[in-house]
């Protein structure tokens, strides 16, 4: 299976992180990312980025990289936010684009399940919304956030390394529960 791996946003993003500035969204999401593609590759599927770690890509040419190499699954990998300060939101979530494939469904619902029961964080479930990264890739399509940047327990989480390969195994398994 060709996989295309997606670390939201960009190292420059503004705004991105949390609010006291000791997390930026796109490092959660670059590692997360890293650690996804080794274990996938590992499973036997091709893998692709369709992020740079020096640079933001934007949205459309992360969705035409997609497109473009024929990827049977897109995955973007996010931390969440609620506002600009610490707050009580938490939890994770995984969206599909509103009018989803039955494929896009069910890779949703094997990763969201093995997320949470990975992580124990609060199910947020799986929510229909019309993302770019969603909307305009022609495959099975998800969008991953794994915790909010705004809630200081999830922070702290989301900084640990051991929390982001806890992410990235539950991701890679959900992936392989669904194919």
């Amino acid at each position: 299976m060709k996989i295309m791996i997606d670390a939201g946003h960009g190292p420059n993003t503004p705004g991105k992180r949390s609010p006291d500035g000791r997390l930026r969204e796109f490092h959660f999401n670059a590692a997360v990312a890293d650690e996804v593609k080794k274990r996938l590759i590992l499973d036997g599927h091709s893998v692709f980025f369709s992020h740079q770690p020096d640079q933001d890509v934007p949205l459309h040419e992360r969705t035409a990289l997609a497109n473009r190499l024929k990827a049977d699954l897109f995955v973007s990998i996010h931390a969440n936010a609620f506002g600009s300060v610490f707050n009580d939101t938490q939890g994770i979530e995984t969206f599909i684009y509103t009018k989803s494939s039955a494929d896009s469904i069910k890779f949703a619902g094997s990763i969201q399940q093995a997320l949470i029961l990975s992580t124990h964080r609060k199910n947020r479930g799986v929510k229909k919304a019309d993302f770019a990264v969603l909307r305009d890739t022609g495959m099975p399509a998800v969008l991953i956030e794994c915790g909010f940047m705004t809630n200081r327990e999830e922070t702290e989480l989301l900084k640990l390394d051991a929390y982001r390969k806890r992410c990235a195994s539950a991701i890679a398994f959900g992936i392989g529960c669904a194919i």
